[in-house]
């Protein structure tokens, strides 16, 4: 089944001309099957865009998704339209009473401040506390995980010394883990950002687990043992073209920049680069929504009760690391 997405937003037009079928409203509501409900916090400055790349990977999944949209209600965002937001995207008070089968927490380019500096901090927190009782499982991308991480388990980022920036090799920690099933014992993850996480620092939490690393990049995919967290600390949705995007923005806007690493043949902007992240970026969020369609209970009433039950048995499994 593909994804059901609401009609006149600018991602479905392009998902159709790559030949993804997604679903009109009216034949959806027609299908008698139970949809995955999904909610996705977009706090990308360039939504239209995060939009399409989270939406491309979630609609290479066989189940049928719904997804809607939020936005923080407390930052006013300057790259995209008002109309468009005010037609597809609602604030925080429109779900904080709805149970979800999935939360996606996009990143943000907000790294070089404090966490508590960041003007929408308090609402990000009340929105990842919701999602601990209201939503099965939740994905936090890029400085989404890192807010996550030190929201929920006071794990700190680092700061670089410079930008993490292009396209680096990530060593699979355990090949039967049902999150990375699948996957080679080395793939390929983009990431673009300023700081880091501390493999020790995750290691004083038995609840969670490292499924892969990177040689130079650090932690890349991070999960409690029960799934009802995922962190992905790079960018697995980002398109071929979007780190070169970024690197021909700064190089135009005279700001220091370097090529992106293992991202361009032979370092050469000029030559197109290799799409060698995208099965591995499909196969992670089709195992992420299989185990949730596997998983979430069929009354979404009753997902606060499988999260409480979830936990109960991960607390069991925690005890014996």
């Amino acid at each position: 089944m593909p994804i059901n997405i609401p009609d006149g937003l600018p991602a479905k037009q392009i998902l159709h001309s790559e030949r993804i079928f997604a679903l009109e409203e009216e034949v959806a509501s027609a299908q008698d099957v139970r949809p995955l409900n999904v909610v996705i916090l977009n706090l990308m400055p360039t939504k239209i865009e995060t939009e399409t790349q989270i939406l491309r990977l979630i609609s290479k999944s066989p189940l049928q998704v719904n997804c809607d949209f939020m936005r923080v209600s407390t930052h006013e965002s300057t790259h995209v339209s008002h109309d468009h937001l005010v037609k597809f995207y609602e604030t925080f008070d429109a779900y904080k009473d709805k149970n979800y089968d999935g939360l996606i927490i996009t990143g943000a380019p907000v790294e070089h401040l404090a966490f508590e500096d960041v003007d929408y901090w308090d609402e990000l927190c009340r929105i990842m506390d919701w999602s601990q009782e209201h939503v099965f499982s939740t994905m936090y991308l890029c400085w989404g995980a890192m807010a996550g991480l030190y929201h929920l388990y006071g794990i700190r980022k680092r700061m670089l010394g410079s930008k993490l920036f292009g396209v680096f090799p990530q060593r699979l920690c355990d090949e039967y883990n049902f999150l990375t099933n699948g996957f080679d014992e080395i793939h390929y993850m983009p990431h673009s950002r300023h700081a880091a996480l501390e493999t020790s620092d995750l290691a004083m939490h038995p609840e969670l687990q490292v499924l892969s690393e990177g040689f130079t990049s650090g932690p890349a995919i991070i999960a409690t043992r029960d799934f009802h967290e995922v962190y992905v600390t790079g960018h697995f949705e980002y398109g071929r073209d979007t780190l070169g995007q970024e690197f021909w923005r700064d190089f135009h806007k005279g700001l220091p920049i370097r090529v992106p690493e293992n991202y361009f043949p032979d370092d050469d902007p000029e030559r197109q680069p290799l799409f060698t992240w995208r099965a591995h970026a499909n196969l992670l969020y089709r195992n992420w929504l299989n185990w949730v369609y596997q998983m979430t209970p069929y009354d979404r009433d009753q997902i606060p009760a499988a999260i409480a039950a979830l936990r109960s048995d991960s607390d069991g499994m925690v005890d014996k690391f």
